[in-house]
């Protein structure tokens, strides 16, 4: 899981840019005020320590918001997972793993492998790095990722080893997604391009800081989340793949493009999760598609800093955006896939609230087109800002 961006949030001159997490809903039997803003000295003072973030946004977090009958709809829907959703999982015995793309240090020839690896790294434009770099430390924040998903209130892992096929599911998918991280990191380290260090720091601190996608422990709008991620990183990586070829280095691409294909098989699990909800329970799938995309999707590495920028997010999607590998017209198109998909548009039986989250829905990839006109409209000269991750050099945004 990577990014992505949400183009509805942003007022700026910049193209559409990602959203935080807007004020949730008090219909919540339970909910918190979370605020990392500093209202005194020693809040203050605690942000000088070296493990904190810069200060972020203040909102409410609901929690627990889905009835108790709901949860044990999802106790009952495990064998339909064990046959429908784990057959989506590759042996481990069949997967790839990072050393068979990246130079073998018992060869040899392994300091002439790394020394060609460094040269094709040498046509890449810091650009790209900027990209790939930000979206190797998405990934590298799989434990939040783990971590929301055993938050889900039916689906949780309860034990840590439970045999359950939503428990089984949420391991072997953090397992297979680990191997993405540590490839993009090994690829990072090995080219010569990149400042590792302030990537380490990156991360560190991203993890450190967590992040909440306003799923509320609720499978419905966590599941939902996840299938708008895995098709969002999807793209993601098969456009950067795709550059990387651009510019003569196949061996990379085709690294890119093996992650993106992992990203693909994932996302049609999570996609059929929802399709079963529709199926069985369309008044409630409907109202919680709706209910995550007002929230305007929050993206896995929002909270994102290197010590230094405290718009780093920003400026990452920004030129992400600019390049080409992840766009507001992307970002429409999932909408409208999965409005599709889920054949919203043919629903019927619905309630007065199911009904007006239907026409929401279906009304929401040409209003977030007609924002991306706008939005380019109001495009001005670019700007460039220096990214620590390629050494302070500056990058166009």
């Amino acid at each position: 899981m990577a990014l992505k961006f949400n183009p509805i949030a942003s007022q700026s001159q910049k193209l559409p840019s990602f959203a935080l997490p807007p004020m949730a809903s008090l219909r919540s039997p339970k909910f918190c005020m979370v605020s990392t803003l500093p209202s005194g000295p020693k809040e203050v003072e605690n942000l000088k320590k070296p493990f904190m973030p810069p200060p972020k946004e203040l909102h409410f977090q609901a929690t627990h918001t889905m009835p108790p009958q709901k949860i044990e709809m999802f106790k009952s829907l495990e064998d339909w997972a064990k046959k429908n959703i784990l057959i989506h999982l590759k042996p481990v015995e069949k997967c790839w793993q990072p050393k068979d793309f990246l130079p073998d240090p018992t060869s040899d020839g392994f300091d002439e492998q790394v020394k060609e690896l460094r040269e094709r790294a040498k046509e890449l434009p810091d650009e790209y790095f900027v990209v790939l770099v930000g979206d190797m430390i998405t990934e590298e924040a799989l434990p939040t990722y783990q971590t929301m998903l055993n938050t889900l209130d039916g689906t949780r892992d309860e034990t840590g080893a439970s045999p359950s096929p939503w428990a089984v599911w949420t391991r072997a998918w953090t397992a297979e997604e680990n191997r993405h991280t540590d490839l993009l990191n090994k690829y990072l380290y090995l080219c010569g391009r990149v400042d590792m260090r302030q990537i380490e720091k990156t991360i560190q601190y991203l993890i450190g800081s967590g992040m909440d996608p306003g799923t509320e422990n609720s499978p419905y709008l966590g599941f939902i989340y996840t299938t708008f991620q895995e098709r969002a990183t999807f793209i993601s990586h098969g456009n950067t793949a795709r550059l990387a070829k651009q510019h003569g280095d196949v061996k990379l691409a085709h690294l890119c493009g093996s992650i993106a294909s992992d990203e693909k098989r994932h996302e049609t699990a999570y996609t059929k999760i929802i399709e079963k909800l529709f199926e069985i329970d369309p008044d409630g799938a409907v109202m919680s598609f709706a209910d995550m995309m007002r929230k305007k999707i929050s993206m896995p590495a929002h909270l994102m800093y290197d010590g230094q920028d405290d718009n780093l997010f920003d400026h990452y999607s920004t030129v992400a955006q600019r390049i080409g590998v992840y766009t507001a017209k992307d970002y429409a198109d999932i909408v409208e896939y999965l409005v599709d998909r889920w054949k919203v548009k043919e629903l019927t039986g619905l309630s007065a609230d199911g009904r007006e989250a239907q026409d929401y829905l279906c009304g929401l990839p040409p209003r977030i087109r007609r924002l991306e006109e706008r939005a380019q409209g109001r495009v001005k000269q670019a700007s460039s800002v220096p990214f620590s991750w390629v050494y302070d050099r500056q990058v166009n945004l």
